[in-house]
């Protein structure tokens, strides 16, 4: 055990792996099938490519403001050190309880089921056998990490690199293949009807979704050599092949299939896939997801443990969750409180019930954040690496963005809204008595 506060994370992250962690944490199955939620909010080609543009600009935005976060503040942790900054301790412990108990844990076991059930395309298999293959790939990829920051990264960089040569060939071959189809973008009967600002929303909200994960790569800023510049240009990079990915699928879909069936689709994916190369398209959709879900998994394990590493140095966690491996250089306890936690979401079917109802919070978060970003530049103290283009214009749009997705889930479902408000919330009384009990330590730099 390596309880020396003078141990360090062991740096082996460049812009390549970086970069791999934007991309590969933000593309995971959602590409695949969201689509069909925002055309039936959105019956129009048009409407739907601007939704999924304006998605990608406010993820742009909000990258473009860790990126100067991230180039200011280089402690592991990310948006949990930029929070903690800015306001107080307690504003940043919230966000490490809410990413441990649900948000994060939540997604690790949400991505892990979603691996098995594809995997059960091949390998039938039942309820029990699907939790039981998305806990094996959480405690593997765990392992790996636990290994390592370098095998880590590399792994989500090589599974990066092969989501998105799965992308290109889906995206070449629908135009290619498409090209015999009779038709091609037929629109929506609905579409004449006109689109409500409501469902408008919805549509951005479901986007966003598919956008999730953009600013995990700032969690493991200790780990990347010369963060400073390193982060901003991988967020930035990232968030633009994203972008032009989701609109370039987006397009074959609709290229290749009607509107309607593309709103009706439970599996636009498969289902473009069967209308290219016939039976069998389902099979070759279902292998990509499997690999595009295990990657993301990967760069979510990987974050995760670096922000209760951090809460751990700073006093805010038991102190041994802050302990560095001796060989391997990782936050190796962290790691595997996480993968318990996950695995029991997953074993306990829970996570469907918190993860949904949470998920909108971390929105308030990034307008927090932002925000923060507006106090900080106040400081005269700070130096920074980056400055973000568009300040303060950008920020702003970026801060009434966020809290109108939360005015829109709260309108949208109160009750589940209020249930995961209270699940965040309840962390600040565990605060106020952990540090009354006298647990909360300066932290160490």
């Amino acid at each position: 055990m390596n309880t020396d506060p003078k141990a360090s994370l062991r740096q082996a992250i460049r812009l390549p792996h970086a970069t791999a962690m934007v991309v590969g944490t933000i593309i995971g199955a959602s590409i695949f099938v969201l689509p069909s939620e925002i055309t039936r909010q959105v019956p129009s080609i048009s409407g739907v490519l601007l939704v999924w543009l304006i998605c990608g600009v406010l993820t742009l935005i909000g990258a473009l403001v860790c990126a100067e976060l991230a180039s200011t503040f280089t402690q592991a942790g990310g948006v949990y050190v930029y929070l903690k900054e800015a306001y107080a301790p307690p504003v940043g412990f919230l966000w490490g309880w809410a990413m441990f108990w649900t948000m994060h844990s939540g997604i690790i076991a949400v991505v892990g089921v979603v691996f098995a059930r594809y995997t059960s395309y091949f390998v039938p298999m039942g309820d029990a056998a699907i939790k039981a293959v998305a806990i094996s790939v959480i405690l593997i990829l765990s392992a790996i990490n636990y290994t390592g920051v370098r095998q880590g990264s590399t792994l989500q960089a090589v599974f990066t690199l092969g989501k998105l040569i799965a992308i290109l060939v889906i995206i070449v071959l629908g135009f290619a293949l498409g090209s015999r189809l009779p038709e091609h973008f037929v629109t929506s009967a609905s579409a004449s009807d006109g689109v409500t600002a409501s469902r408008f929303a919805t549509a951005l909200v479901a986007g966003l979704f598919a956008f999730g994960g953009w600013h995990m790569v700032t969690y493991n800023s200790e780990e990347t050599v010369n963060p400073q510049r390193t982060i901003p240009r991988a967020l930035v990079i990232g968030t633009v092949i994203v972008t032009v990915s989701y609109i370039a699928m987006n397009t074959v879909y609709m290229y290749v299939l009607p509107l309607d069936a593309v709103a009706s689709s439970t599996r636009v994916a498969a289902d473009a896939a069967d209308a290219l190369i016939g039976f069998g398209g389902g099979a070759l959709i279902s292998a990509v997801v499997m690999f595009s879900t295990f990657g993301a998994l990967s760069g979510i394990i990987l974050s995760g443990p670096r922000v209760y590493f951090s809460m751990a140095r700073d006093g805010l966690l038991f102190r041994w969750v802050g302990d560095i491996h001796p060989k391997y250089r990782t936050p190796h306890r962290a790691i595997v409180v996480q993968a318990v936690w996950s695995s029991i979401l997953v074993g306990t079917g829970t996570f469907q019930v918190l993860f949904t109802r949470v998920v909108y919070t971390e929105w308030i978060f990034f307008a927090l954040m932002t925000i923060g970003l507006l106090l900080l530049r106040r400081r005269k103290d700070l130096q920074r690496g980056y400055e973000m283009w568009g300040y303060p214009v950008l920020p702003a749009i970026f801060v009434v963005s966020s809290l109108a997705i939360v005015a829109d889930q709260i309108v949208t479902n109160p009750g589940e809204s209020v249930f995961g408000l209270s699940l965040v919330l309840a962390g600040l009384p565990v605060y106020y008595l952990w540090v009354r009990k006298g647990y909360k330590k300066k932290s160490t730099p």
